[in-house]
């Protein structure tokens, strides 16, 4: 079942779910709108390594926006910290912003109930496109668990800004893979 809009209000207000900051006129028919923050990180080597960390480059989104290019990932985060100990969070991006050619959180929008915080965003754009600090760039749904609950307790916890991968920090060493 998913959280309808008064529902997520009576769950912020309860305490079952947290938005901070909270406001009323992002709340939507089954969905929470929650905006872009002021910060990105793109990756500063042309080649990714999955069992190591890589080194970010940091943008701060002026007023005047920041225009994001095709071919390049960008690491953005929510401006809202959100989490649930009771229901699962998805994260989508709007319809409105995905018309603009922004993909949002393609591939990892299930968060894990028990995470509190920033979310971090995935945002691939396919042509470019300014983007500006605050505008709502996704919708966070809300569905209800069923049977016993273990809150997440991860490398993300209480995520502040946007942060880049640490896959490296699941990964075996490598002298300890058998072939």
């Amino acid at each position: 079942m998913i959280l309808t809009g008064p529902e997520i209000t009576a769950a912020a207000t309860d305490g079952r779910l947290r938005i901070t900051p909270f406001d009323n006129s992002q709340v939507n028919p089954n969905s929470y709108n929650v905006r872009l923050g002021p910060t990105l990180l793109t990756y500063k080597t042309p080649v990714l390594d999955a069992h190591q960390p890589n080194p970010t480059h940091r943008i701060e989104i002026g007023a005047d926006g920041y225009v994001l290019k095709p071919g390049q990932l960008y690491l953005g985060h929510t401006v809202e910290q959100v989490g649930s100990d009771t229901f699962v969070p998805l994260l989508f991006g709007r319809s409105s912003v995905g018309r603009l050619g922004l993909f949002v959180e393609i591939t990892a929008p299930i968060g894990d109930i028990g995470f509190h915080g920033q979310w971090t965003l995935m945002l691939s754009p396919i042509r470019p496109l300014r983007v500006y600090a605050g505008m709502k760039i996704g919708q966070i749904m809300f569905f209800v668990a069923v049977g016993p609950i273990t809150p997440y307790s991860g490398k993300y916890q209480a995520a502040s800004g946007p942060k880049p991968s640490a896959y490296w920090q699941d990964v075996a060493p490598l002298e300890a893979v058998a072939p």
